[in-house]
C-alpha cells in the first residue's frame, strides 16, 4: 500500500473525473464516457450512499481498460472501496479520519496492494493534518461555487490556491494537490499555474455537449503544464 506517491498523478492521470447523477445518465454511463475520453482517475461519488453493485461494476470497468491503468476512487465509504475492488477512497473533512481509514485498509489488504486514500482540504492547516495522517493526495477547494457539493467550504479562488500551494512549498510538503469545485476548461491554465498537480472535474464534463471530447480537452489542457 502506498501513501504519498508522486507518480500517482501524471499524464492522463492528472484529471480526476467525479460522477454526479443527472437525468438520463447513471454513474456507470458517466464512467464509461470519461474512460473513453482518456481519463485515468475516476471518483465514484454517490452522496446518498454508495451502492455496492455500482461500485463493483465501476471497479470492473476501470480494471478492464487495457491501454493504461485506470484507478477507481470511492468517495466517503472506505468499506465499499475495500470490499468492491477500488484503488482508492476519498474522505471529506467530516468523514472518518485518514489514519483510521489506513488502519482498516492495512487489516484488509496485502502489504503490497496498491491503495490510496485522499483527503479534502480547504486550508493549509487541513493539508498539514491530512499529511500527518498519511493522505496520499489532497482535493483542495472549492475553486468557486458548485451545486454538486453540499455544505460548501469557503471559496478559494486563484489567490487562495497560490497562497496555500506556496505555504506547502515553504513547509516542504510535496503531496499531490488537485484543484476542485466548479472548474471549467478555461480555468485549467490559471489553476495549473498556481502549482497544483491536477484538476478534479464533474459538471463541466457531464453537462458538455460531448462529454468524451470534453474529457480529452481537459487532459490536453492540463498536460501543457
Amino acid at each position: 500500500m502506498s501513501l504519498q506517491d508522486k507518480t500517482l498523478f501524471n499524464g492522463s492521470g492528472r484529471l480526476m473525473f467525479l460522477t454526479h447523477r443527472v437525468e438520463g445518465l447513471t454513474e456507470l454511463d458517466e464512467i464509461r464516457m470519461a474512460i473513453k475520453g482518456g481519463c485515468s482517475w475516476i471518483q465514484l461519488r454517490m452522496k446518498e450512499g454508495v451502492d455496492r453493485d455500482t461500485a463493483r461494476e465501476a471497479a470492473r470497468l476501470c480494471a478492464s481498460v487495457n491501454d493504461r491503468t485506470v484507478r477507481l476512487c470511492v468517495d466517503d465509504d472506505i468499506e465499499a472501496a475495500l470490499e468492491e475492488g477500488a484503488s482508492a477512497c476519498h474522505l471529506g473533512k467530516n468523514d472518518m479520519p485518514v489514519d483510521e481509514a489506513w488502519r482498516m485498509a492495512r487489516e484488509r489488504l496485502a502489504p503490497d496492494a496498491p491503495f490510496y486514500i485522499g483527503a479534502t482540504a480547504n486550508t493549509f492547516d487541513d493539508i498539514q493534518r491530512a499529511v500527518r495522517q498519511g493522505a496520499s493526495y489532497i482535493g483542495l477547494g472549492p475553486y468557486r461555487f458548485t451545486s454538486t457539493k453540499k455544505k460548501l467550504s469557503p471559496i478559494l479562488g486563484l489567490e487562495g490556491y497560490r497562497s496555500i500551494v506556496a505555504a506547502c512549498r515553504e513547509a516542504g510538503i510535496r503531496i499531490p494537490i488537485l484543484a476542485i469545485g466548479g472548474i471549467t476548461l478555461d480555468d485549467v491554465a490559471p489553476l495549473m499555474e498556481t502549482g497544483v498537480t491536477g484538476i478534479a472535474v464533474s459538471g463541466a464534463i457531464i453537462h458538455a455537449a460531448d462529454p468524451i471530447e470534453a474529457t480529452r480537452r481537459f487532459i490536453e489542457a492540463i498536460n501543457i503544464y
